[in-house]
């Protein structure tokens, strides 16, 4: 009776030396490294902050906001109030507004037009157009950015809508359009449902048929690759207008800015505006030879849009070809997911036979 009493303090004496000896050294570090963690997040909210697509160099170490999140997330409410509080935004949303309704080329005449700024945000751009004498309408697809543009107290009127979906206005209103760096967010994939070649169409579409003839759209944009910016152009064409990039500053890689400048009408050519050069001076945004005179006009026809629209040869046993599989694997990638390269056996099937 007396010996298991014995035994039981032996046992339990060298258990709890142990406890605070090991447990201590481990215990420590832990708040140590959540600091590090907790300044990288606050690093990511300012990166949110600073990197719209009005910054002067979207090359630059910050990513992108269209590979972060969709626009109506990645624009919340904190966001929408940082953008709009920023001054150093403020400012270059101003000189590209200033751009863009000068690529307008509007007749001079004294009487307000009607413009539709397109992804307007909190109406940044749109006061540009307001100190111009302009009626506007703008559209977004963030609520948050809408809001802040309704307490700011905007001049124009404010449409929450997608522009992938179609703008969805009448046809002939609109006497210009405007648009300061969102279309470049349709060329992402951020749902499932989303087809950035669908998306694309159905807002050149719209777009097209809104404007009055002989009206233009000024789009200013970040491509993320030249494949983006062929494939903006292509749609655009497409869709029946006329007109082509110009790129303002072409040599610097921080003050370059893109506008899609679209002409509504039926010319099949028209000539498009000069981009300005590294001293104010305007220049050509397709040729840096300045003793090459025979590209001082530039023109950009529209053809191409009598293609034939055959279909791509499927599978007829699934339906599902190599081009569909290409398709989705370009999909997964833009969404950020790991996708195995592609190869020469991508698309094929494996043999029956072990």
């Amino acid at each position: 009776m007396l010996r298991s009493p014995g035994h039981s303090p032996r046992q339990l004496t060298p258990s709890p030396s142990p406890a605070p000896s090991t447990p201590r050294p481990t215990s420590a570090p832990p708040p140590r490294e959540l600091n590090p963690r907790r300044s990288g997040g606050g690093g990511g909210a300012s990166r949110g902050a600073s990197s719209p697509a009005e910054e002067e160099g979207r090359g630059g170490e910050m990513p992108r906001p269209e590979v972060q999140a969709p626009p109506e997330i990645f624009y919340n409410e904190s966001e929408a109030r940082k953008y709009t509080t920023s001054s150093r935004i403020i400012e270059i949303q101003a000189r590209i507004s200033e751009r863009a309704l000068e690529l307008l080329a509007l007749p001079d005449d004294g009487v307000p037009k009607m413009l539709l700024d397109i992804g307007c945000g909190s109406g940044l751009s749109g006061e540009t157009l307001t100190e111009h004498g302009h009626h506007w309408i703008g559209c977004d697809i963030s609520q948050s950015m809408l809001d802040v543009a309704l307490e700011r107290e905007t001049e124009g009127d404010l449409l929450l809508a997608d522009m992938g979906e179609g703008l969805g206005l009448r046809p002939g209103v609109m006497d210009g359009a405007i648009s300061i760096s969102a279309v470049q967010w349709l060329c992402n994939a951020d749902k499932s449902s989303h087809e950035p070649r669908l998306r694309l169409k159905a807002f050149f579409g719209s777009l097209y048929r809104c404007l009055a003839r002989g009206a233009r759209a000024v789009l200013q944009f970040y491509a993320d690759n030249v494949k983006q910016t062929e494939m903006l152009v292509s749609f655009a064409m497409k869709a029946g207008f006329a007109g082509g990039v110009v790129i303002d500053w072409p040599h610097s890689s921080k003050a370059k800015k893109s506008y899609l400048v679209l002409t509504c009408g039926t010319s099949s050519v028209t000539s498009l505006p000069k981009g300005k050069g590294e001293n104010g001076e305007m220049c050509s945004s397709d040729d840096d030879d300045d003793d090459d005179e025979s590209n001082d006009d530039q023109t950009v026809g529209t053809y191409g849009r009598n293609r034939s629209n055959k279909r791509q040869k499927v599978n007829k046993k699934n339906g599902r070809g190599k081009d569909w599989l290409l398709r989705k694997k370009e999909q997964m990638r833009k969404r950020g997911r790991e996708v195995p390269a592609d190869t020469k056996y991508t698309g094929r099937k494996r043999k029956t036979r072990f």
